[in-house]
């Protein structure tokens, strides 16, 4: 803290510190610390309380934010309010982490034209029916740049992924690159496609597109996980295996990674 020009003249003259600073609104604690380079009694708690925060923030892996802070030391019987503790870890540069919201990716249509479930939860692998059954879903990755959405066609007999596209969207062209992919690579003469209910997949442009490649759209119900369990099986074990045990800096390396 710099201390006025006229709190110094006044001390060099004789006259009262106190009524100086008193003018100039400036605490005699703060004076006498400028003076002598000894920080003030506040000052010195907030160096106590910053190391033990420190230490706690590092003992939980650097996931604690101030609330869970507050309530350690609290526990620990430090006497320190919660807005303290925030400013504290705000000037030591600490920050928690937290779960961020899921983004949904199932949105149903009750507009969209009904279609027929032509799997039935049929997804027992068989060569001979290679390119004869497809299903497909979305998922989304966390970046530091925000969410990567990723949208595959799998194959049903072979368990493969066919076809697979990624964006920083939800719009309809996501699956429709996905499904675009998988007949270039493929080339199936007929093809049944299954899906959920996703706004995406029973969108009037999607249909269009199935219809130019030939293939045949079928949905399962509204709320069933188990209508699509091939594709929700594939997105755990890529979650499992490779997403969450690493942050991604950029959509650009989450979606290398992937591929």
């Amino acid at each position: 803290m710099t201390v006025h020009p006229f709190i110094e003249a006044e001390k060099q003259s004789g006259h009262n510190v106190k009524r100086a600073c008193e003018l100039l609104k400036v605490s005699r604690t703060a004076f006498y610390a400028r003076r002598t380079g000894i920080p003030g009694p506040r000052r010195q708690r907030d160096q106590a309380l910053t190391e033990k925060i420190t230490a706690v923030h590092q003992y939980s892996r650097g996931t604690y934010g101030a609330p869970r802070i507050h309530i350690v030391l609290r526990r620990e019987g430090e006497i320190c309010g919660r807005r303290r503790a925030a400013r504290l870890m705000r000037d030591a540069g600490l920050t928690g982490r937290y779960r961020r919201r899921r983004p949904v990716t199932t949105v149903s249509d009750p507009g969209a034209t009904a279609r027929p479930d032509l799997v039935t939860r049929q997804f027992t692998p068989g060569p001979a029916a290679v390119n004869s059954r497809w299903c497909g879903d979305i998922t989304y990755v966390p970046t530091e740049e925000g969410w990567l959405y990723l949208a595959t066609v799998i194959d049903i007999a072979s368990r493969r992924v066919v076809g697979w596209a990624a964006a920083d969207h939800l719009r309809t062209e996501l699956v429709a690159d996905a499904l675009q992919a998988a007949h270039r690579q493929r080339r199936p003469t007929d093809v049944v496609f299954h899906s959920d209910r996703g706004c995406q997949y029973t969108s009037a442009a999607f249909a269009a597109l199935a219809k130019n490649l030939g293939v045949r759209l079928s949905v399962g119900r509204t709320g069933q996980c188990w209508d699509n369990a091939l594709a929700e099986s594939f997105f755990s074990t890529l979650k499992g295996e490779l997403l969450d045990h690493r942050t991604w800096p950029s959509r650009a390396t989450a979606r290398v990674s992937v591929v």
